[in-house]
């Protein structure tokens, strides 16, 4: 549960942010070309950001026992393999 308080927090800053770059953008031709890109770009770097925190929380894939012992024994035994 403790992984979800700074998701929010972050989320609850991009979300000030986005609202500054939508109040404060100065008005002209291109004001909503402006704010749809200052958008997305915090979206966009708020869900990469999102994503790489929850993987390193939560990795899909796990170190095996066996992998590590196979490892162990071929760079510390490496008398035993090899055939004369």
């Amino acid at each position: 549960m403790a992984s979800v308080i700074p998701v929010i927090f972050i989320l609850a800053i991009v979300l000030g942010l986005i609202a500054c770059g939508y109040l404060f953008v100065p008005k002209g031709t291109h004001q909503t070309t402006i704010r749809t890109a200052i958008m997305l770009t915090l979206a966009s770097c708020y869900l990469m950001w999102m994503v790489t925190y929850m993987a390193q929380l939560h990795p899909l894939i796990s170190k095996s026992s066996n992998s590590l012992l196979w490892f162990y024994w071929l760079t510390h035994e490496p008398q035993r393999h090899i055939v004369r």
